[in-house]
């Protein structure tokens, strides 16, 4: 619906708007029109009107902005052996935070259990009544039925099998859950938070496995169930015999993923047990490893060079475990990529290591959340009347 409320707190939200004047100018609408918009969006709780503006003349106008006192939302970043949990306002400020050593090994209910009793913590913490909060972000190490937010085979995740996130919550709480994978999340948080000017972006998580989160005209592209940019099971040449914990064999993820570099370090005679490890070694300047990690970057630079083909991003980021040796990492990628990519497709492309960190993930549940609470389809829809009310 063009200029309805939720296209009103659009326009407020991402600072085009400040004012009622501005609303009217912007729109085209009269300003009784406007005025009722803006009504609605206070009378909701989602606007406030304070202040004075700067005026031009007569009485100066009342300044509208989100109202972040009454709206908040949790962000949450779940690991293969971490929980980062973050209360935020709907302006994206960060009011309480935790992070814990937590096994996701050990099923849904302890893990959502523990979620559960940081939120109640946090929100004692920032002094914000449960009300208050309207909607929970979550990322997860696997496959994620978006739509459902239900897990779908996540290996690392034993238990997790269509198990229903959101009703955990939502069974609870008068709240909206929503659930994706970690890459997915970790993409929204970079884009968001480091590249707001990228419209095309492709994030690549490199550390046991490998991922690739696709930002497309500002959007995050999740395809048809929401298994798009699962590029760690692209084949790849010359790896029949390298066998993948997806049960095919070749996979990218199996030759050039953390454990896979790990794998081969260790049958060269330099002990490694994970893509840490792998790291430590090679800032301790171990030749072995800096060669390995130098190589498995070009394996995935080829990989990646057909999606620049395919896509044309303005940027690729590569986060994980493995993106902190990302000067090896990184020279063997953009080796590979602007070799085999077509000039056109590379003309401005940058290939730059994550600059949101380990926040990145609670960053992006937590800005997953925030667009969801303040879409204009759903805002809209909030503010419709039930069905046959008068």
């Amino acid at each position: 619906m063009l200029n309805s409320a939720g296209d009103v707190l659009a326009l407020i939200s991402r600072g085009a708007a400040g004012t009622r004047a501005d609303l009217a100018r912007l729109t085209g609408m009269a300003r009784s029109t406007v005025a009722q918009r803006v009504e609605a969006l206070i009378e909701h709780g989602l606007v406030e009107e304070t202040g004075a503006g700067a005026s031009t003349g007569g009485r100066p106008p009342r300044l509208l902005r989100l109202d972040t006192a009454r709206n908040c939302v949790l962000g949450v970043d779940l690991g293969a052996t971490h929980c980062r949990v973050a209360l935020m306002d709907i302006g994206g400020t960060i009011l309480a935070a935790s992070e814990d050593p937590v096994q996701i090994g050990q099923g849904p209910l302890s893990v959502l259990e523990h979620v559960d009793t940081r939120m109640h913590e946090l929100l004692a913490e920032a002094g914000r009544p449960l009300e208050t909060l309207k909607a929970v972000g979550i990322g997860v190490p696997g496959p994620v039925e978006f739509a459902t937010g239900r897990p779908v085979a996540p290996p690392i995740m034993p238990g997790w099998h269509e198990y229903p996130v959101p009703e955990f919550f939502t069974g609870r709480y008068p709240v909206e859950v929503l659930v994706d994978n970690d890459v997915n999340v970790l993409a929204l948080g970079e884009r968001r938070f480091a590249y707001p000017d990228s419209a095309h972006l492709l994030f690549v998580k490199i550390g046991t496995g490998i991922g690739c989160g696709v930002v497309v005209d500002g959007h995050l592209h999740r395809g048809a169930q929401g298994g798009a940019g699962d590029i760690g099971h692209i084949r790849v040449p010359d790896a029949a015999d390298a066998l993948c914990r997806c049960g095919n064999t070749g996979c990218l993820e199996a030759v050039a993923g953390g454990a896979a570099l790990a794998a081969r370090l260790t049958a060269a005679g330099v002990p490694a047990a994970t893509g840490r490890d792998v790291v430590a070694l090679v800032n301790q300047g171990d030749g072995t490893a800096l060669r390995l990690v130098r190589e498995g970057g070009r394996i995935i630079g080829d990989v990646l060079a057909g999606l620049v083909n395919f896509f044309n991003p303005e940027v690729i980021v590569v986060g994980g475990v493995m993106a902190r040796v990302h000067e090896p990492l990184l020279a063997g990628m953009r080796e590979v990529i602007y070799q085999r990519s077509l000039p056109l497709a590379t003309h401005r492309l940058t290939v730059v290591p994550s600059r949101s960190g380990e926040e990145g993930g609670v960053l992006g549940a937590g800005r997953l959340a925030i667009d969801h609470v303040l879409a204009p389809d759903h805002v809209n829809r909030a503010l419709s009347p039930p069905t046959g009310a008068t």
